[in-house]
Parts: C-alpha cells; structure tokens; sequence
C-alpha cells in the first residue's frame, strides 16, 4: 500500500475520531508508526462498542489492514544494475613507533610568522608605559 493510501486512512480516522471522540491524533505519524497505529487502532475498537460509533471500527479495520501491508523494500536503480563490490583490502602495517610517525609542528605551520615577539630589552624607553608594544 502507498504512503499516500495509510496517511489518507489515518487523515479520516483521525477526523471521526476528533468529531465523535475529542481524541487528537498525529496523522503523519499514525501513517508510519506501527505502534502507535495499533494503540490508536485499539482505542478506536473501545469506542467503537458505542452507540453510533460504527464508521469509527470500520476505518480502525482499515488502518489495521494497511499497516500490516508493509511495501516490499525498494531496489535502487544503482543496486539494480551494479555488481556487488568486494570487500575493500586491508591497508599496509601501521607505523610502528610512535617516534617513527612525523608529527606535525609549529615550524610546519602556515601560522609560524605570527608568533608574539619575545620579551623586550629592559632598557626600551616605553618598557613601562606600553604592554606589548601597543601605543
């Protein structure tokens, strides 16, 4: 059955249910959610047993029957005309010392020219006035 099928069936349900019942339900997810399907199936059949309820039991029947009719799954059109791939094969030997393996570092940096400057001399006439350098 088509999505579109389960969620015109849920839409109804859901319309008779809020007209003779005051129950509010979430269409979408009653057209794809098998749980929550049957709880609302279940509570329709209840209030079914009532006086003038019988469209209600007749369109939970038929919410029923749809959910058990799951779609067969879909074959893409890739899975369709691709062979199966192989496994992929199994990498060279990991680097065996950790000594061996090339770190990347401050000097391999695109950023190594913006490093703050070192400490300034102590004779620099602006050492106490300025922080860093800024004016």
């Amino acid at each position: 059955m088509l999505p579109s099928e389960r969620l015109a069936i849920a839409a109804r349900l859901h319309v008779l249910l809020r007209r003779k019942t005051g129950r509010v339900t979430d269409t979408e997810w009653l057209a794809v959610n098998a749980e929550y399907a049957a709880e609302i199936v279940r509570f329709a059949r209840e209030r079914a047993l009532e006086p003038g309820m019988e469209d209600v039991a007749e369109w939970a029947g038929r919410l029923e029957q749809a959910m058990m009719a799951t779609p067969a799954p879909r074959k893409t059109l890739l899975g369709a005309i691709a062979p199966p791939r192989a496994p992929a094969p199994a990498t060279g030997p990991a680097v065996a010392r950790e000594s061996e393996a090339r770190k990347p570092g401050w000097a391999e940096s695109l950023f190594s020219d913006t490093r703050p400057p070192g400490p300034r001399d102590p004779d620099d006439a602006d050492s106490g006035r300025y922080v860093g350098g800024l004016r």
